[in-house]
C-alpha cells in the first residue's frame, strides 16, 4: 500500500469504531477464556503501552513496526510484541508511555511521531499486564537504534497483514495449556501470537474497514 494511500486513510480509521472482543477473538485459542471485567479488576494489572509504528519504506510502501525482544530471565523474553513497556509514575498519561519506551527501545524521536488513535486495551495473563495499543505515523522511515532489550526489528509491509494468506494455526504451548491451535499471523516469516496478534487483527480490520 502506497504511504499517500495509508494516510488517506488516517482520519477515517480515528472515526472508524473499533473492532475490541471481536478482533481478538480470530487471534484466541478456543481454551482461552477471557477474564470477566469483574475478575480484570480484581487481579489489578500493571498498566503499559505499545505503539503501533508505520512509516513509508525506500519505495514509499507502508511498512510497520514489531520488535524480537531480547533474551532474559522473564515472562517475554525473546518474544515479538510491538516496542513499548509499563507505565511510568513520572508518565503523563499512557500515550507517553508509548512514546517514551518506542524512543527508548529504538531510538526514535518522539517528536517526529504522530499519534492518531488508541486501540482497545488488551490483557496478558502471565505477566499481569493490561496493554493499551496505539496506532501512530512517521513522515519517514526512522533510523533506528536499539537497546539492549530489543534482539532485532521486524519490519513489515502493511499489504502482509491485509492478505488472508497470512494468517495461520500453529500448534504451541502458553502459560495456560500445552500443545494447542492456537491462531497466528505468519510475518517476515516469523509466527506472531497472543496479545501481539489480538492488537494487530484489530488494526487489520480498521483498515480494512475503510478500503475502497
Amino acid at each position: 500500500m502506497e504511504f499517500d494511500y495509508f494516510l488517506s486513510l488516517i482520519s477515517k480509521i480515528e472515526d472508524t469504531q473499533l473492532g475490541g472482543f471481536s478482533s481478538h477473538q480470530k487471534m484466541i485459542p478456543k481454551e482461552r477464556r477471557l477474564l470477566k471485567k469483574i475478575e480484570l479488576e480484581s487481579a489489578n494489572p500493571r498498566k503499559a503501552a505499545v505503539l503501533a509504528l508505520f512509516y513509508p519504506d525506500e519505495n514509499n510502501l507502508t511498512n510497520f513496526l514489531l520488535i524480537i525482544r531480547a533474551s532474559y530471565d522473564g515472562t517475554h523474553s525473546s518474544q515479538i510484541s510491538f516496542p513499548g513497556g509499563k507505565y511510568e509514575l513520572t508518565d503523563r498519561h499512557l500515550e507517553f508511555t508509548a512514546l517514551r519506551e518506542t524512543s527508548e527501545e529504538v531510538g526514535i524521536n518522539m517528536a517526529a511521531i504522530s499519534i492518531k488513535r488508541q486501540l482497545t486495551d488488551t490483557y496478558i495473563p502471565p505477566s499481569n499486564f493490561l496493554v493499551s495499543p496505539f496506532i501512530g505515523f512517521t513522515d519517514s522511515r526512522p533510523d533506528f537504534e536499539t537497546n539492549h532489550e530489543v534482539e532485532d526489528l521486524l519490519e513489515v509491509k502493511l499489504t502482509d497483514l491485509l492478505n488472508e494468506d497470512s494468517v495461520n494455526t500453529e500448534n504451541l504451548s502458553t502459560s495456560y495449556m500445552k500443545n494447542i491451535d492456537v491462531p497466528c499471523f505468519n510475518l517476515n516469516k516469523k509466527v506472531v501470537w497472543g496479545a501481539t496478534a489480538m492488537m494487530l487483527s484489530e488494526i487489520k480490520d480498521l483498515i480494512k474497514a475503510n478500503l475502497h
